[in-house]
C-alpha cells in the first residue's frame, strides 16, 4: 500500500506531501520507504496528483522484491467528505477545496484509492497497532492547530449522521470564556490548541511583566518546551490545559461510557504535563462509577498513526471491490 498524508502548516512546518510505503506482516504493518514534497495546494487538484503521482513512481522504486502497489490511501485535514471522495474546505488548502481527489487520483494511478480525514485515519491506527489495541471501544483526541476527535467502535469509525462526529475542539466548557473562531465561547479549544496556548502564555507574562512584547510571544511548542524545563508560566498554562481536556472527557464518557482516550498531536507532546491534569480533573466532572474506568493514554505512534490508518483504510477499499 501507498499512503499519502496532507498536511497542514503547523507553526514553522511547510504543507507537505508525505507519502509512505507499507508492508503488511502477519503480525502488523511496516513503513518501508517515505518522500516528502511540497503541496503547493494554490496550484490547483491537477498539479497536486501529478506531484502525488510522481512521489509515488519514486516509492514504488524503492518496493521490496516482488513487491507492487496495490492500492493508496489518502488522509487530509478537514472536512472531507469520504463517501463522495471529496476534499471539502480545509483551511490553507483553499485550491483543493471541493476536490474529487479521491477518483482523480485512481483514474491517474489505476488503483483503488481511499481518502478521509486525517484524525479519523490516525484514530484506526492507534486502534489496530498503538494504543488502543485491545480495546473494543476508543476515542483519539487530536490536539495541534486545532482540537478535533475520532471514535473508534468494534474496528471501525463512528461518524454520526452526517459525518461530523468528533468536534470535540468545540465543546463549551465555559460559557462566558474567551471568543472561539466558530462564534461559540469557552470551547475546549480556547484552552489547549496550539495557538491558544500561545494567546494565555502570552496574557500571563503582560500580567507579570509589562515589558513583555508581543513579537516575543511563544509558541505551542516553545511553551512545552518551557514547561519541561520547568518555568512557572508554561507550567500553568499546561495544567489549565488539562483540566479543560479532563472536562471534555469527562463529558464524553458520560455520554458514550467509553473508557480509553488516547491523546495525540503536537501539543500532546507535553506528556504528563497536559495528561496528569487532565486525570484529576475528569474525576471532578463525572460519575465515580465512570471515571474509574477512564483511561487517558498519550499516542505511542505520534506521527505514524495516520499512516498505518491510510492502509487499513486503503486495504479495506481494495477487499470491497
Amino acid at each position: 500500500m501507498v499512503v499519502v498524508v496532507l498536511t497542514q502548516r503547523v507553526e514553522n512546518s511547510p504543507l507537505g506531501i508525505s507519502g509512505q510505503v507499507l508492508r503488511r506482516s502477519e503480525i502488523q504493518n511496516r513503513i518501508v520507504a517515505r518522500s516528502r514534497l511540497a503541496t503547493q495546494s494554490e496550484d490547483g487538484p491537477s498539479a497536486v496528483i501529478e506531484r502525488i503521482a510522481q512521489s509515488v513512481a519514486e516509492l514504488s522504486t524503492q518496493l521490496p522484491d516482488g513487491a507492487t502497489i496495490a492500492a493508496l490511501g489518502i488522509c487530509s485535514p478537514g472536512p472531507v467528505d469520504h463517501i463522495a471522495g471529496l476534499i471539502l474546505e480545509p483551511h490553507e488548502m483553499e485550491g483543493l477545496h471541493n476536490s474529487p481527489l479521491r477518483d482523480l487520483l485512481s483514474i491517474r494511478l489505476g488503483i483503488p484509492v481511499s481518502i478521509d480525514h486525517d484524525a479519523k485515519s490516525a484514530a484506526l491506527g492507534e486502534y489496530h497497532y498503538g494504543a488502543g489495541q485491545g480495546n473494543r471501544a476508543m476515542v483519539y483526541i487530536v490536539i495541534g492547530t486545532g482540537v478535533g476527535a475520532a471514535i473508534v467502535v468494534d474496528g471501525e469509525v463512528f461518524r454520526g449522521v452526517h459525518n461530523l462526529a468528533g468536534e470535540v475542539g468545540h465543546i463549551t466548557i465555559n460559557r462566558d470564556g474567551a471568543l472561539c473562531a466558530c462564534g461559540s465561547r469557552g470551547c475546549v479549544e480556547t484552552y489547549m490548541s496550539g495557538p491558544w496556548l500561545a494567546r494565555r502564555y502570552a496574557h500571563r507574562r503582560l500580567r507579570a511583566d509589562s515589558t513583555y512584547a508581543s513579537d516575543q510571544a511563544a509558541t505551542g511548542e516553545q511553551i512545552t518546551r518551557m514547561a519541561q524545563q520547568g518555568e512557572p508560566l508554561a507550567i500553568q498554562v499546561l495544567e489549565e490545559a488539562g483540566s479543560a481536556l479532563g472536562v471534555a472527557i469527562a463529558s464524553m464518557a458520560m455520554i458514550m461510557d467509553i473508557d480509553r482516550y488516547v491523546i495525540g498531536g503536537s501539543v500532546a507532546k507535553a506528556g504528563e504535563l497536559l495528561l496528569a491534569p487532565a486525570r484529576r480533573s475528569m474525576v471532578d466532572y463525572s460519575f465515580r462509577s465512570i471515571s474509574s474506568h477512564i483511561q487517558v493514554v498519550a499516542s505511542s505512534m505520534s506521527d505514524d498513526a495516520p499512516i498505518l490508518g491510510c492502509g487499513w483504510q486503503a486495504r479495506a477499499a481494495l477487499r470491497s471491490l
